[in-house]
């Protein structure tokens, strides 16, 4: 039997690999994630809600993210976003709160932008600076609304589990750790230590699964190659 159409065989299900691994990073990344993914407790950061459009046939047009009232923060603001309009809503909060800052009687609890359109095959950055952070905890779950051309909605606002599994619509977490020993936690400090924080995560994360991908595919097309050559050696011996 020739070994040509078996090295074929072996090279196509190296491609196919290479094929699954860029899948399964492009559906891990289609979810409204919260960037960068962690923060020290009790600073001020500066976080990207990254939003891809799901849909082929209908632009995104909306983004509702709703702040956890049961840490409020006292400050909360946003960067503008060309061609896009933002709201915030307050909310009186049950019973006062005591920051290092003063008594939070209100707070941001929610943020919305409209008015403009992620196209399909795109996504947006919505930048937000908040702080100081809350301490005693490991984590800020948000809830996300994201909204279609047509009005259908998409809410990203499901837990993660303990054991690690992923919900179909996941909500934007932020993990907290421990503040280090000595830190400052000074609002222009902390914003100039993570204001290039969520680009370079973002490039380094898609480098990353780009060259896994990239990898994968070479490993098929030298291992399609190496038995191709082999079969003719063969062959003509």
């Amino acid at each position: 039997m020739s070994l040509i159409p078996h090295a074929r065989r072996v090279a196509a299900v190296a491609a196919l690999g290479a094929v699954s691994l860029l899948g399964l990073a492009t559906a891990a990344s289609a979810h409204v994630t919260v960037n960068p993914e962690e923060a020290e407790q009790g600073s001020w950061a500066r976080v990207s809600f990254r939003v891809p459009n799901e849909r082929d046939d209908a632009a995104t047009t909306k983004l509702q993210i709703e702040l956890p009232a049961a840490h409020p923060l006292r400050s909360v603001s946003v960067r503008p976003v060309p061609g896009w309009e933002v709201a915030t809503e307050k909310t009186k909060l049950p019973e006062p709160v005591e920051t290092d800052g003063g008594t939070i009687t209100e707070a941001v609890t929610k943020i919305t932008w409209t008015g403009g359109k992620i196209e399909p095959g795109q996504f947006q950055e919505f930048d937000v600076s908040i702080g100081p952070l809350p301490t005693g905890v490991d984590r800020m779950a948000f809830k996300a609304a994201q909204t279609y051309e047509g009005g259908e909605v998409v809410d990203w606002d499901q837990p993660t589990p303990e054991d690690g599994t992923e919900p179909e619509h996941p909500a934007p977490v932020l993990a907290l750790t421990p503040a280090a020993s000595g830190s400052g936690h000074g609002a222009d400090a902390a914003l100039t230590a993570t204001a290039a924080t969520p680009d370079e995560s973002s490039d380094g994360t898609a480098r990353l699964l780009g060259g896994i991908g990239i990898g994968a595919g070479a490993v098929g097309i030298a291992v399609g190659g190496l038995g191709l050559a082999r079969a003719r050696t063969r062959s003509k011996a």
